[in-house]
């Protein structure tokens, strides 16, 4: 990203692209089908690395309105599904070790750019692209600790297109983790920063 913002308003918007990715994820173990409108801004970001804003990112802030609204029940105590934050806390866990694994960095950006093509040409929700993407997801950062447990209805998760469609949203969310450290976010600020955060979702919402 060529210029980076710090403030709570960014912040957020990496916050509710980490949930809406981790929704989506939810969404379609329980029922064997996303929501296209809010899967693609998520997977969309995969490829987006120099983007110039964090809203750029997304395609938008408004793109992110599940997202958001998910990040402000939880920081207001209103979110009514209690495996979401446990997600959410995991893959956060997840993105700083594989931060820290510098050939898996490298492999996973080597495959981001070859499966770009494929995504211009024929969108990131396509099925061939969320295989490729659910592929390098398993073959990369699936393999890092702690690894992220999908509970759901084991109809659809044993149905490969789900498998890879779930894989491919699970890096949306660790794209998402890594610009929400990248703009300076931390595990601390939920503790002393909630009101800041609430209010940075109800801008963003405006």
């Amino acid at each position: 990203m060529a210029r980076m913002s710090y403030s709570y308003d960014d912040r957020v918007l990496a916050l509710a692209g980490l949930a809406q990715s981790l929704q989506q994820v939810r969404r379609i173990a329980e029922s064997g089908q996303s929501e296209t409108a809010a899967a693609r801004p998520v997977l969309d970001s995969v490829f987006r690395i120099d983007a110039d804003t964090p809203a750029q990112v997304y395609g938008g802030a408004r793109a992110l309105e599940p997202g958001l609204r998910a990040v402000g029940d939880y920081l207001g105590n209103r979110g009514n599904d209690p495996l979401l934050p446990r997600l959410g806390l995991a893959t956060l866990q997840l993105e700083r070790r594989f931060s820290g694994e510098p050939n898996t960095l490298a492999a996973v950006g080597n495959g981001i750019a070859t499966i770009a093509t494929q995504a211009e040409a024929h969108g990131s929700v396509h099925p061939d692209v969320l295989a490729a993407l659910g592929g390098l997801y398993a073959d990369t950062i699936s393999h890092l600790r702690p690894r992220i447990m999908v509970q759901g209805n084991p109809h659809y998760l044993g149905q490969a297109g789900v498998v890879s469609e779930i894989r491919a949203l699970l890096l949306a969310a660790v794209r998402s983790a890594l610009l929400w450290r990248q703009l300076g976010g931390s595990q601390w600020q939920f503790l002393f920063a909630r009101r800041a955060m609430v209010k940075a979702v109800g801008r963003q919402l405006r």
